[in-house]
């Protein structure tokens, strides 16, 4: 019966079972590709676009000012804010989503007096890579991995309990991390709860914040 099998062919010429099995192997990726979203913008003074809650957050931005507070809302929103509007012709914005994993690149704009305010959902792992500035973090749990070559970064933890393990450190300044009973300042200052004044006690959330020159204070 063998050699009297015959193969069925599509209309393109395929065997349908070898048709069959690419059909399976590409809806997967099909599916991924319909999910990916990019957004791109310039010269705006606002931005907003839909995030789930408790979604990884990457954020590579430009040195400036910035303010990230969490919210109980499912998007992200950042408004610009800077002495002169027409100053913010080349601010470029570029979001990509693919389904909980978003990247935010923020570039260009003035290069004084630079303040960025971003709202993103309470709940939400964040990598975050800046150069120089501020950035003063409120009120956001989950996991955080934070660096900042030279300048201040303050985070302020719904509940510092919910934190372990916990790594910060800069290379010259102080760290203030008055949540966890810590101030330390000269050349190359650390502080990780496996120290031998506190236990590694895992929690719900990680915490890595790292500056190059400046200081870091955890509240």
């Amino acid at each position: 019966m063998c050699g009297n099998a015959r193969l069925r062919f599509g209309a393109n010429g395929m065997p349908f079972f070898i048709a069959s099995i690419l059909l399976l192997l590409l809806t997967p990726n099909l599916a991924s590709a319909q999910e990916s979203n990019t957004i791109s913008e310039t010269g705006q003074d606002r931005f907003e676009a839909p995030f789930p809650s408790g979604g990884d957050l990457r954020m590579y931005i430009r040195s400036c000012g910035i303010h990230i507070t969490g919210s109980d809302e499912n998007k992200i929103t950042i408004h610009f804010s800077v002495p002169d509007p027409d100053s913010l012709h080349n601010v470029h914005i570029k979001f990509k989503q693919n389904g909980s994993r978003g990247d935010l690149d923020i570039s260009g704009g003035p290069s004084n007096n630079f303040q960025i305010d971003i709202t993103i959902p309470r709940q939400s792992n964040l990598y975050f890579r800046m150069f120089a500035g501020e950035l003063d973090l409120d009120h956001v749990d989950g996991n955080k991995d934070l660096q900042i070559h030279a300048g201040q970064l303050d985070v302020t933890l719904p509940n510092a309990a919910d934190y372990g393990p916990v790594e910060t450190s800069v290379t010259t300044g102080d760290i203030e991390a008055s949540a966890f009973g810590v101030s330390k300042g000269g050349l190359f200052r650390s502080f990780r709860t496996d120290t031998a004044l506190h236990s590694n006690a895992a929690g719900k959330y990680s915490l890595y914040a790292h500056v190059g020159a400046g200081e870091l204070d955890i509240n």
